[in-house]
């Protein structure tokens, strides 16, 4: 069975020590969270250390937000995937749109990245999406596709077997829009349709994550779809207690 898994991408929000308090606060609901279900929290570069010795030894994973495409060098301001590695974290968000959208990251870019991930044994978190343009222009599978084929289509199975996607409808980011559970059926259906061309039976494990406000309200009406693998949360990952009542959807 494929995992299910909840991830939060706090984006660019919180202090280190509200950073800690969140991570505090989800730690002392666990008990409350399904044993099937995997947690994981992608706090700001400057959070993940103090993240990582809070949560040492938990169930709850830990995620970079990005990483650079160069193995080291004169990159001021750059994080790599090595640094992620050593502090220690497990998971990296890549391609998230608003990566795509405001610096301009290329597939190409992505692909470079994710290799450099998972060489530092980190799991990439690779999200793919269409615009409100590209949905009502009917070319939101054209434009999901070229994105998967791009980027993971060009992995080795071994590689590619290590890798969560993550389904991220832009139009739903932040706008209060969501997907209906069946237009997110559908499209994660066609993900993993599309990805069994290249990858055959790995495609049927592969978890495929919903990203677009997702939130209490409407998550276990999405977690109930059969391709529906779990959720990336925005800004409801950001309160323990809606991060929490949405991993226990799941239920």
């Amino acid at each position: 069975m494929r995992q299910k898994i909840v991830a939060g991408n706090w984006k660019m929000n919180t202090s280190i020590a509200q950073g800690k308090e969140l991570v505090h606060g989800i730690l002392d609901r666990m008990a409350e969270v399904p044993q099937d279900v995997k947690l994981i929290v992608a706090p700001p570069f400057t959070h993940l250390y103090p993240a990582a010795a809070a949560l040492e030894g938990g169930a709850v994973g830990l995620a970079a937000q990005n990483c650079a495409n160069h193995e080291s060098g004169a990159y001021t301001g750059e994080v790599s995937a090595a640094m992620i590695e050593s502090v220690p974290c497990q998971y990296v968000i890549l391609g998230h749109s608003e990566r795509r959208e405001y610096y301009g990251e290329t597939d190409e870019t992505l692909l470079s990245k994710i290799k450099l991930a998972l060489s530092h044994h980190l799991i990439p978190i690779f999200c793919i999406g269409e615009v409100l343009e590209e949905r009502e222009s009917n070319m939101h599978f054209q434009v999901v596709s070229s994105q998967l084929r791009e980027v993971l289509c060009n992995l080795s199975p071994d590689d590619f077997a290590k890798v969560i996607v993550a389904y991220e409808p832009v139009w739903a980011i932040g706008t209060g829009k969501t997907a209906t559970s069946e237009q997110a059926q559908e499209m994660h259906a066609f993900i993993r349709s599309f990805l069994a061309e290249t990858f055959r039976e790995l495609a049927e494990n592969t978890p495929i994550l919903y990203g677009g406000s997702c939130k209490p309200s409407n998550a276990a009406e999405l977690f109930a779809q059969p391709d529906v693998d779990g959720g990336l949360i925005g800004g409801a990952s950001l309160k323990a207690e809606d991060f929490i009542a949405i991993a226990k959807a799941f239920i």
